[in-house]
């Protein structure tokens, strides 16, 4: 074992759950997008590390270490304090699914339709689970009396559920179209957008429907999940707040006729999405209110981060942004010069996101 590899099976056995950090997408299971601790005013390029081809993953990072997949198949392990590889694991296909990283494990979907479980501390294989289509959307978790449970959405047009020790199927739910994002979990249920238009809200014992809520059209992004309130943009130029124990719209946001794909975050009374009108928007959560919309100028698949009191997103015009959450206003931003799809992962005081270009890109502030 490498000195690299002993230091990351140590932070392993030094906590079990592996709760602090960015351990998944949006970190943690109800997709909020929202960070502990605090950022720099103004940050620096700490480190990059080249892959192969695009990254639309978006990282998760524990126990400084960064967790990432890429366009070329692979999941790599890195050092976050200088971005070194400690491991690569290949898979069959493309991945744009964003990895979970928990119990010494980490899960991820690939294009070639299989969800793995890798060692955290070696990158080896322990399973792999294989659904009918592509998963692209990053998987999600729930514990159970039975143990660990992991949960991913597949264009085979299911919702699976699988153990996370065995990788052996305990149920799948069939929706009627692709599942393209992640599942948001809270209060025993598992809530998840199709391209059938349709947000689904599922009981995690067995799987089982408890409501089927029209979306308006077809979903693609991932849902927040806030108390009884979902949060989520689709294809048809509307971001939603819907009440999910009336299952009723409770209002909707249209500002131009554009799509939206990012997921949002969702930060006490304020929600923030990016939209394919280049913009990042800023609403009250209560009634949609407009507060402030800041411009860019390429759409912003990019899923925003919140981090105390600053904002951090990226942008297809190739820049990642940082702004602040109460006006909107630009504080910092860093020309990566490729589109900038991958969420960005906020923890310990660092942004770890990916760009097009292959690169995974870590900033923070240099200690000097």
């Amino acid at each position: 074992m490498s000195v690299a590899a002993a230091a990351l099976a140590f932070a392993i056995s030094a906590s079990s759950a592996w709760a602090e950090g960015w351990p998944m997408f949006r970190g943690g299971p109800g997709l909020l997008g929202v960070a502990e601790g605090s950022l720099a005013a103004k940050l620096e390029k700490l480190w990059e590390f080249k892959t192969t081809e695009p990254v639309k993953s978006s990282p998760a990072v524990v126990k400084g270490h960064v967790f990432v997949g890429s366009g070329d198949g692979s999941v790599y392990a890195l050092n976050l304090t200088d971005g070194k590889k400690i491991w690569e694991f290949k898979t069959g296909g493309a991945i744009e699914s964003s990895p979970l990283v928990l119990e010494g494990k980490v899960f991820i979907g690939s294009s070639d339709a299989y969800l793995y479980a890798l060692d955290a501390s070696s990158g080896k294989q322990v399973w792999k689970y294989q659904t009918g289509d592509k998963i692209l959307g990053a998987p999600n978790w729930i514990k159970t009396e039975k143990g660990l449970r992991i949960l991913a959405g597949s264009y085979d047009y299911k919702l699976h559920c699988v153990d996370g020790a065995t990788g052996q199927a305990v149920w799948a739910y069939e929706s009627s179209n692709y599942i393209n994002g992640a599942p948001a979990v809270a209060n025993g249920r598992s809530v998840f957008g199709g391209c059938d238009a349709l947000l689904h809200v599922i009981s995690l014992n067995e799987g089982a429907q408890e409501k089927e809520i029209e979306a308006g059209a077809y979903i693609a992004g991932s849902v927040a999940l806030q108390g009884e309130r979902a949060y989520f943009g689709q294809f048809e130029n509307e971001f939603l707040c819907v009440d999910l124990k009336q299952g009723k719209k409770v209002w909707g946001f249209h500002d131009r006729n554009f799509p939206y794909f990012s997921s949002p975050a969702v930060a006490a009374d304020q929600v923030v999405f990016g939209g394919r009108d280049k913009l990042l928007h800023c609403v009250k959560a209560a009634d949609g209110t407009v507060l402030w919309s800041f411009p860019t100028k390429g759409k912003v698949d990019s899923s925003p981060a919140v981090c105390g009191d600053k904002v951090v997103v990226g942008s297809d015009d190739g820049r990642l942004y940082m702004v602040s959450l109460d006006k909107g206003k630009q504080l910092w931003s860093y020309e990566i010069g490729r589109p900038v799809g991958s969420s960005p992962a906020v923890a310990y005081g660092k942004v770890v996101v990916g760009a097009d270009d292959g690169v995974i890109y870590c900033f923070g502030e240099k200690r000097k």
